[in-house]
């Protein structure tokens, strides 16, 4: 089970609250000089999908709802030489939304459809870009107990093929990344115990727990230019997972 996140490659030529913060190197690979945000980002998938989106070349914003945890990233992916900066964002709160777009300005990033009014106008001034929504597999193969958190999955899925539909014409993509069960913080309950976590893998039809670092790729590739022709479409990472509505 993993929390909602979206994630935001600009085709942005100007990048410059980032850039100040890079150390200045030219940056190499299939998302050289776009700019990436990703919300939610400090730690498990999300961290996964950071740092693989700065190793690609991008110049990456991490955002989470406390400073002490974006501080903490941050430091780690530079630490690696990455051009990677931070700011705090609860995305489920106005101010925090609109913090975030004056603060960055050429990178805004929307929580569903809450911050579509903020990407759209701001992506269509730099000739368009890519959103990557990340649902779950209980999107297709909901856990017991957990409806409303299944039901909201599955919208997110229903999110993508409409905004994908809207935007098109804007050169605007959406995609959608749905993990299966992935071994994070937020999904610990599922596998420290190993009784728990064998019961589960044969409930989801699965030889193994993914890691975070296998959905990190396809985000990678969704927003670069070898997916430019990919828009609508929810790609499943769950190791085997039934995953057909």
């Amino acid at each position: 089970m993993q929390q909602a996140r979206l994630l935001l490659n600009c085709c942005a030529p100007a990048w410059e609250s980032v850039r100040k913060a890079s150390s200045g190197m030219a940056r190499r690979g299939s998302l050289a000089n776009k700019v990436a945000l990703v919300t939610a980002s400090t730690d498990g998938i999300g961290f996964a999908i950071a740092g693989r989106l700065a190793r690609d070349g991008a110049h990456v914003v991490v955002s989470s709802r406390k400073q002490q945890n974006v501080d903490r990233a941050v430091a780690a992916l530079q630490g690696e030489g990455l051009s990677v900066v931070g700011i705090v964002c609860h995305v489920g709160k106005a101010e925090d939304r609109e913090r975030l777009v004056a603060t960055i300005l050429n990178i805004n990033v929307k929580a569903t459809a809450l911050m579509t009014k903020a990407v759209v106008p701001e992506m269509e001034k730099r000739g368009g870009g890519s959103v990557v929504i990340v649902a779950s597999i209980a999107a297709y193969t909901p856990f017991p107990g957990l409806g409303p958190y299944n039901v909201s999955k599955t919208a997110l899925l229903g999110l993508t093929k409409n905004l994908a539909k809207e935007l098109v014409q804007r050169n605007i993509r959406v995609n959608c990344l749905a993990p299966g069960l992935i071994k994070t913080s937020f999904s610990r309950v599922l596998w420290m115990d190993k009784e728990r976590e064998e019961s589960i893998k044969e409930t989801m039809q699965i030889t193994r727990i993914g890691k975070p670092d296998e959905c990190a790729g396809i985000v990678s590739f969704l927003c670069s230019e070898d997916a430019s022709y990919i828009t609508g479409e929810t790609v499943v990472v769950g190791g085997g997972t039934p995953s057909r509505l």
